[in-house]
């Protein structure tokens, strides 16, 4: 009897622990105009520290498309995300390495780049942060090993995960031998969504955290995105619990529910997009989960002085 009691108690707490409200917080898409920005960045920092999320995501671009894509700069930016007091994830954008070959980005090769992004902000499976929290990169799932970037956690029943798919059309290029790393990235990213959803279903929702804005102005997505588009309304279609995708690219805020099905016609009402502020608009925005709200997801801005 006292066994069967304590595994009550167990399971009690084990449940109360899934229904606690918390916070956290997601922006993207700065510093772009530097130095003058970096006092501003670092108040966008001070203030998130205050607000004392559960932890914060960076949705890419931690630099404009037209800055030079220098080693000294992505130390910088990886100093800067040490100084988040909670933990704090992030996941590529374009402009830290698809864009670099722009001239006035230094006329890198992006590849080189994605590998020095790699090894300098996913040495290992950890968030930035005074107060680090373990991931689950994809890079430990056999096959997979390249994609360090793909991480995964969980936080009172919701399973929350990044997915590195980057505005530009993800860098999808017409000639097949110039494609192969976006090839690999999709092969691997399908698989990634496959691997989250099925984990998901024993959690509340699923949240994924992506810098690309997949649904810009509407139109029929690019090569770049129609898989894994695809795949994402057949997976959330399937699991029927609230799917939350957070992203950046277009430096407006939105929040909506972009994916049709039925030919288009019909909204998928289980899935929402939240995009967060960028370039000047140097602002974040709070999402609140709360068991016991009629939305299970609060989304607010959070302005910065």
């Amino acid at each position: 009897m006292y066994r069967y009691l304590l595994v009550l108690l167990f399971l009690s707490l084990q449940i109360s622990a899934q229904n606690k409200k918390f916070s956290f917080i997601a922006f993207g898409d700065m510093p772009y105009h530097v130095p003058e920005d970096y006092p501003k960045f670092e108040r966008v920092i001070q203030r998130i520290n205050q607000e004392k999320p559960a932890f914060t995501v960076h949705v890419g671009d931690f630099k404009s498309g037209s800055s030079l894509c220098t080693n000294e700069y992505f130390e910088r930016m990886r100093t800067y995300f040490t100084t988040f007091e909670q933990a704090m994830v992030y996941t590529p954008g374009d402009n830290e390495w698809t864009d670099c070959d722009r001239k006035l980005a230094g006329e890198y090769v992006p590849e080189e780049r994605l590998a020095v992004l790699r090894n300098m902000f996913f040495a290992k499976p950890v968030s930035f942060g005074k107060k680090q929290m373990k991931l689950f990169s994809q890079a430990q799932m056999p096959g997979f090993e390249t994609y360090v970037e793909n991480n995964a956690w969980t936080h009172e029943g919701i399973q929350f995960a990044t997915i590195h798919l980057v505005g530009s059309n993800n860098h999808f290029k017409t000639d097949s031998v110039a494609n192969l790393e976006f090839v690999g990235r999709e092969k691997a990213n399908l698989a990634w969504l496959d691997y989250l959803f099925a984990k998901a279903e024993n959690q509340k929702a699923i949240v994924l955290v992506t810098q690309a804005d997949m649904f810009f102005t509407g139109v029929k997505p690019t090569k770049g995105f129609e898989q894994v588009l695809d795949k994402l309304r057949n997976l959330s279609q399937a699991y029927k619990k609230p799917v939350l995708l957070v992203n950046g690219d277009s430096h407006r805020f939105i929040t909506d529910k972009p994916l049709l099905i039925n030919n288009q016609k019909v909204t998928l009402m289980n899935f929402t997009r939240v995009q967060v502020f960028g370039d000047g608009e140097m602002a974040a925005v709070r999402i609140t989960y709360d068991p016991k709200a009629s939305q299970l997801f609060v989304v607010e801005q959070l302005m910065i002085d």
